[in-house]
């Protein structure tokens, strides 16, 4: 997963709206979020059939998550777990807070470093694992509160716009174009933002929102998830089983109404 635009809304009909481009390498085999894993019966999720694991999903709790690799850290790496199995330990748990601290404590030497979405419809956090060698890395894994509003992860820190050419492009666009109304089926702007394959002269195909080349790595799905008000109806799960420039999404059978979590004490 190379890019995640969320829409924070707290106290909102849809606290939560998020948009995902996969950029992967044409090769890597993957299935379209569905019920994949037996011993996970909650989990609506994209397969990994490679390692296993997925770069995105939700559960019956409301709960949301997906995975992005680092910059410079694409693929796997001998010694080192699938990061793919995080989103998966994330969807584990009924609320986004237990998630996100429960990630955070994690051995990070044991995965390559990565960025994380996890949210719910109280509460949305990016996780980071930056590495040793990057100058803010170090041994441990931060949970990062994500703020309201529109704002854009990519391979680089949350709303880097020095870093990640693609941000410093569209995330002004995102925060300008009307926002999806699940309530509607209105999606449309946000369709056309994430199928988007303009960029910079000086920063490559890399620097659009859709990537369509050369060679064998580029973006192959799309997603986009609403998540209502707690006790308020169902999350809506929209998936494009090819390039959002030209694939239509199609809705995801999120199954049995969702279980919101009580609040802690």
């Amino acid at each position: 997963m190379c890019t995640v635009v969320i829409l924070r809304r707290p106290g909102g009909a849809w606290p939560l709206i998020m948009a995902a481009n996969r950029d992967e390498m044409a090769g890597r085999p993957w299935r379209a979020p569905a019920r994949h894993w037996p011993d996970r019966p909650e989990v609506i999720a994209g397969l990994d059939e490679q390692a296993g694991g997925s770069w995105l999903g939700i559960n019956d709790h409301g709960v949301v998550a997906c995975i992005l690799n680092r910059h410079g850290t694409l693929g796997p790496a001998p010694g080192k777990r699938s990061r793919g199995e995080l989103v998966l330990d994330a969807l584990d748990h009924a609320d986004a807070a237990d998630a996100a601290r429960a990630l955070q404590a994690l051995e990070p030497d044991s995965y390559r470093p990565f960025n994380m979405l996890i949210a719910d419809s109280r509460d949305a956090f990016w996780l980071a694992h930056r590495g040793p060698s990057h100058p803010d890395g170090g041994a441990g894994i931060d949970a990062l509160p994500v703020p309201a509003g529109i704002s854009m992860l990519t391979a680089h820190d949350l709303n880097d716009r020095t870093g990640s050419a693609r941000t410093a492009r569209y995330l002004d666009r995102f925060r300008a174009a009307p926002a999806p109304d699940p309530a509607a089926d209105n999606w449309t702007a946000w369709e056309m933002l994430l199928g988007a394959t303009d960029h910079a002269p000086d920063a490559g195909p890399g620097g659009a929102m859709t990537i369509t080349g050369p060679g064998e790595f580029g973006t192959g799905s799309a997603a986009m998830i609403a998540l209502p008000a707690p006790g308020d109806g169902r999350p809506v799960f929209r998936f494009a089983h090819g390039r959002p420039d030209r694939t239509p999404f199609v809705r995801i059978d999120v199954g049995p109404p969702v279980r919101t979590a009580e609040p802690a004490d």
